[in-house]
């Protein structure tokens, strides 16, 4: 007797064309997953009656309309999870940008102290914020001679101006004094998302679970991604989650499975790494932080059953939200006193694989956010927890140097 096996489960997912589509079954852009675990399922409500009999048990039980509630527990990798973390936010990707050419011989670059420099440039086509550059960016520079250090390393844009960008080089390296001259080139790596003002996207999904032992699928469809977590220790991996919210299903019979016949390979990026973490908060970089935590949720909820059927009429959107938390070890009383005047703070992280000068990484900015807290603990060294809700960048926009947005995400991974 064959048993089915988590190791030999295969979970791929596909973004429908509309609701009530379920993805065609040679879809190309299909991603096999990588996962620690991704249990989905089949409930639904249940009825007994409450008759009144002689033999005094409940004569009857009614299957009432169905639900396919799933969660997908990883860890944290770039491009793995983009179609989730896409759908969450409600925004396609979208490519990063890079600076005018016009201005690509008037830069000169200067280190400042440490790893954190400055690229400064004449007012020549343009700046660097009609550029479309935004604080929290990890870019990558190239052209510098005889600079070349300055070249495709992970910089993480700390300050920025119109003529002015102020940053920390990831992996540490200083930045190399250089005058302008040379023609230089600077880009935003790989791809962002962030919620939108406008346009809103919408997606639904299928989601198949291939128990290849013995050879039966369970293929959900009208899913949506209500929520995302990522945790981020001080050491080790760190992990993401997402509540998945089905509507109906499809359970395929052996020799019928797979349903997908030719979805893309799992990807290969590294995991990240929490040691090779970079968090910046209120402006300043934290060095002794032990731990950082996000929440973002659409806070979707499945719609009311309606008469005729057992399938419900849709998952509705509402609000989206974040919250997370940062903890520190507690040297003074700038945090604390950063909640009790109620000051707003921005947030930026980036998580790279590695601390190779152009690793692959995933940076989260919350340009705006409120403390909610500042509680301390612990046995000997005393830590300082400080949970925040991010609150929506009203004040950004193409004209200045934020996003307009509760939370934005860069993936260098994506082309």
């Amino acid at each position: 007797m064959t048993i089915a096996n988590t190791v030999n489960k295969k979970v791929i997912i596909g973004v429908q064309s509309a609701k009530g589509t379920v993805c065609a079954a040679d879809l190309a852009t299909a991603q096999t997953l990588r996962f620690m675990k991704f249990p989905q399922g089949q409930t639904n409500e249940t009825y007994s009656s409450n008759e009144m009999r002689p033999d005094q048990q409940v004569g009857d039980v009614n299957l009432g309309p169905q639900e396919m509630p799933g969660s997908c527990n990883g860890e944290l990798s770039p491009k793995t999870y983009k179609d989730f973390m896409a759908a969450v936010l409600r925004k396609a990707w979208t490519a990063g940008v890079s600076m005018n050419v016009a201005a690509t011989a008037n830069v000169a670059a200067a280190t400042t102290s440490g790893a954190a420099g400055t690229f400064t440039r004449d007012d020549v086509g343009g700046s660097f914020i009609t550029d479309g550059f935004k604080v929290g960016d990890v870019v990558r520079w190239t052209g510098w001679d005889p600079g070349a250090a300055n070249n495709a390393h992970n910089m993480l844009i700390t300050a920025l101006s119109a003529t002015v960008m102020t940053v920390l080089a990831l992996d540490g390296v200083p930045i190399v004094n250089e005058a302008k001259g040379g023609t230089v080139a600077c880009s935003v790596v790989g791809k962002k998302c962030w919620t939108p003002t406008t346009g809103h996207t919408e997606d639904w999904m299928t989601i198949e679970h291939y128990f290849s032992d013995v050879d039966l699928s369970e293929v959900y469809y009208d899913c949506k991604v209500s929520s995302m977590a990522i945790k981020a220790p001080a050491t080790g991996i760190p992990t993401i989650d997402f509540n998945i919210l089905g509507l109906q299903v499809n359970d395929l019979l052996a020799g019928a499975s797979p349903y997908f016949s030719a979805p893309l390979a799992i990807t290969t990026t590294e995991v990240v790494l929490s040691g090779k973490a970079i968090v910046f908060f209120n402006g300043s970089r934290q060095v002794l932080a032990t731990g950082i935590d996000f929440e973002a949720k659409g806070n979707n909820a499945v719609m009311a059953p309606v008469l005729g059927t057992n399938v419900k009429p849709g998952i509705s959107d509402k609000r989206f939200e974040v919250t997370g938390n940062i903890s520190v070890y507690f040297e003074d009383a700038t945090v604390r006193d950063l909640f009790k005047a109620g000051t707003e703070v921005a947030i930026y992280a980036v998580f790279p694989v590695s601390n190779a000068a152009n690793a692959d990484f995933i940076a989260i900015q919350i340009p705006r956010a409120k403390l909610t807290g500042a509680s301390k603990d612990g046995d000997a060294e005393i830590i300082q927890s400080i949970p925040f809700q991010a609150i929506f960048n009203s004040a950004g926009g193409s004209t200045v140097n934020t996003e307009a947005t509760t939370m934005s995400i860069q993936d260098s991974a994506i082309s």
